[in-house]
């Protein structure tokens, strides 16, 4: 049995979003996210500011990657970008890595974060999942 390697689309975002750019920046993008299971990863090297323009584009992004059952992940990110992020109440939502190859690499690994087990089992306990 194969497992199909998915692919990582990795764009990078300019230095500054302002405004006027978000649209044109936004359709360069909607090409990697518009997809089944988008898997995209922004590279904010160069970002060097976030305004709330630039935020909204982020979280415009992000909503259309999760619609179809995908994910938007930041790489690269300055101090200035994360506090931006974390004032905005936004950091969060998104995924972050320290470098490009993380973030495509978290990818091609399993996601069991979202599992939590309300009752383990502890010992001899059964949790309320197996009782019968």
């Amino acid at each position: 049995m194969r497992t199909k390697i998915r692919s990582v689309a990795v764009r990078k975002l300019p230095e500054r979003i302002s405004g006027a750019q978000r649209q044109e920046l936004y359709k360069a993008l909607e090409g990697c996210i518009v997809v089944d299971r988008p898997a995209v990863v922004l590279d904010c090297s160069e970002v060097r500011e976030l305004d709330r323009s630039a935020i909204h584009l982020l979280l415009c992004c992000l909503e259309e990657a999760m619609k179809r059952n995908g994910d938007v992940r930041l790489a690269c990110l300055s101090l200035e970008v994360k506090a931006a992020l974390k004032a905005a109440e936004v950091s969060t939502l998104f995924h972050s890595f320290a470098d490009i190859s993380d973030a495509v690499e978290s990818f091609h690994k399993p996601q069991l974060d979202f599992i939590q087990l309300q009752n383990p089992v502890l010992g001899d306990e059964k949790s309320e999942m197996n009782a019968a």
